[in-house]
Parts: C-alpha cells; structure tokens; sequence
C-alpha cells in the first residue's frame, strides 16, 4: 500500500513538474511574442506594463494548477483536503478570469495601436476604437459573470438553492425582465451602438444643443465632451431614439459659415476675391470649399454668408474665427462707408417751421 502510494505521488509530482514546465514555456513564448509585435508601440512603459500583465496572471495560473495536483501529497486528512480543494479551486477561478481579462486587454492594445486618433483622417481609427471599446466591456461582463457564479457553485449549498431556483426560473425571469427592462435596454442600445455606429470615438455632435465631442461610449451611457471642457453624461438608449447631430459621420471634414452685414450700397466682388485670399493665409484651409453668398435683406443691411470648409471641426473654429476677423479688418480699411447704418429722413421744410 506504501508503494502504491508512493509511485502515486511520485507520478502527481512528475504530472506537476511537466504542468509548470509547459506553463513556463507557453509564457517565454509568449512573451517572445509579444515583444515582437509591441515594437510598433512607441513608449516603453506601455509595453513594459502589457508584459507585466502577461507574466504574473499566467505564472499564478499555472502555480494554482501545479498546487491543486498535489494536494492530495500535501493533506492526508479529507475533510481538510476538502477545504483545500475548494479553496484551491476558487483562486483557479480568478486567475483564470484575470487572464482572460489581461488577454483582452493586450489585444485591444495591441490592435489599436495601428489606429491613431491623433491623425487628420481619423475616421477607421474612430470606427475601430468605438467598437473594440464596447466589445471589451460586453467580454469583460461575461468574464466575471461566469467567474463569479463558478465560484458560487463551488459551495455545496448555493449549488442545490441555484438547482431549486431553476425550477421556478420561469417566474423569477419574468419578474426580473420587468423590474430591469431599462437596465437591460440600455446594454442592448450599447451593443446596438458598437454594430450600428451612428456614433464613433471622438465624433463632433450636437445633443439637447450642446456642441461637443464624443469622449466615452459604454454599455449604458455616453459622455460627450463640451467645447468648454465640461462632460455631458447621456443614456445609450438617446442616441436611438432621439435624433441628434453628426458631423464628422462619414468624414472629418466639416464645413462652417460666417456671416458678414454691409449697408445695400456695398459692391460684393471685391469681398468674393479677397475672401479666398485670406483663406489661403489662413494656412489651414483645406482648399476645398471657398463661397459667398447674398442670403438675406433686410431693411438695414445686406447678409452675406462665407462659406468655407477645413479638415475638421477645431480647425475650422480656428479658421471661421481667423476670416471673420479679416472680413471685418478688409472693411474698415477699405470700405467704412459701407458698414451698416440706420437712416433718419428729415423734413427740411417741417425743421424751418420748427426753429421758427
């Protein structure tokens, strides 16, 4: 019996040492691996932490795993080797789900890392960014839902409870449906928004009039960021039901107005000649959209509209700000007779009668 034990044990412990072994050289690899590819990443203490968060999860997992094989050399007492076992198994559990989210978590970086928001056309890097984002969040539910009802089931009573509320599952559902619809339609709007994308990362918007860029997307909630560096905090559910604004949708480049009043006497050639001029020492027009237009009368002035286009919309502030600045600067040099102004008749006739 003693040998039979020992041969046991002596198998447990080989069985152990190949575990770690092939644990060890699944990690080297790896990380071999992983240094290869995070070249493309620039700062070394982002790929120093991606590696950190490769080798402590998996060294642990494989650790846990090696301990639960020997268990049984470790405890001879079984309600105690019970204990250990469960014990045991709980800590495989999280390291497993730690893995799996530090898993994750490096191949959003490492697939982002090809997909810069900073560049001018940024419209696949907002796309890859929005859905990646919102697809990590749905896995990282899912990990630690399943992580934390394997744990429960590993304790004896929740297991049979969990097996009895399965019996009445059909009237537990349907009060849970009903008591958490808006909860649950929130993440579908979430999910809806990652497939659909009428919204992306760092799209210009216009939502309850306020004018922003799109900053966070989750499951259940939005935050826009406003052009005075506040955050507007709006449901998922918004942005499928109401309608909003989207600037950039389809395309960065934006197009934007300013609007000019001169007295009806104003020539509007010399204006449409040096508006395109001063477009172009602007030195941030994208050359694509240079117009002027008379849109409106009114019994005081002319409305002439200055129509122009820019690469996206911080630059085209810049540059609506830049040409009305110059419009106005043209005009007073050149033309101070043809700003607005009011008109007062006089009778001459009704004046002599009144000084005399």
């Amino acid at each position: 019996m003693n040998l039979f034990h020992g041969v046991e044990y002596i198998e447990r412990i080989f069985i152990s040492a190949l575990v770690i072994l092939a644990g060890v050289l699944t990690i080297f690899f790896t990380i071999r691996w992983l240094r290869k590819y995070l070249k493309v990443l620039k700062e070394k203490l982002i790929r120093r932490r991606i590696i950190r968060r490769a080798i402590i999860p998996s060294l642990l997992l494989v650790l846990l795993i090696s301990l639960r094989l020997n268990l049984p050399i470790l405890f001879s007492d079984e309600d105690l080797l019970a204990n250990a076992a469960q014990f045991t198994t709980i800590l495989l559990i999280i390291a497993g789900a730690w893995v799996a989210i530090n898993a994750m978590a490096i191949t959003r970086i490492i697939i982002l890392s090809n997909y810069d928001l900073k560049q001018k056309n940024n419209l696949l890097a907002r796309k890859m960014h929005t859905q990646l984002r919102i697809i990590e969040r749905v896995i990282l539910f899912t990990i630690i839902f399943f992580a934390v009802a394997s744990i429960l089931m590993t304790f004896e009573s929740i297991r049979r409870i969990g097996i009895s509320l399965f019996a009445s599952a059909g009237v537990a559902g349907l009060i849970l449906g009903l008591a958490a619809q808006k909860v649950i339609g929130s993440m579908l709007a979430g999910i809806q928004l990652a497939i659909t994308q009428p919204i992306r990362i760092d799209d210009v918007v216009i939502v309850e009039n306020e004018w922003g860029w799109i900053e966070e997307i989750t499951l259940t909630y939005v935050v826009v960021r406003l052009w005075d560096k506040r955050r507007l905090v709006v449901p998922s559910t918004y942005f499928i039901e109401k309608p909003f604004q989207n600037w950039t949708r389809t395309s960065a480049q934006i197009m934007g107005t300013v609007f000019i009043y001169t007295d009806y006497t104003m020539p509007i050639e010399p204006l449409r000649n040096v508006f395109e001029e001063i477009l172009k020492q602007s030195g941030i027009w994208d050359g694509q959209v240079a117009n002027v237009q008379v849109t409106n009368s009114t019994n005081h002035s002319l409305e002439l509209r200055f129509l122009m286009s820019a690469i996206d919309s911080p630059t085209l502030w810049d540059l609506r700000v830049f040409a009305r600045e110059k419009l106005v600067e043209f005009m007073q040099q050149n033309y101070p007779e043809k700003l607005p102004r009011a008109r007062v008749m006089i009778d001459k006739d009704e004046m002599d009668k009144n000084i005399r």
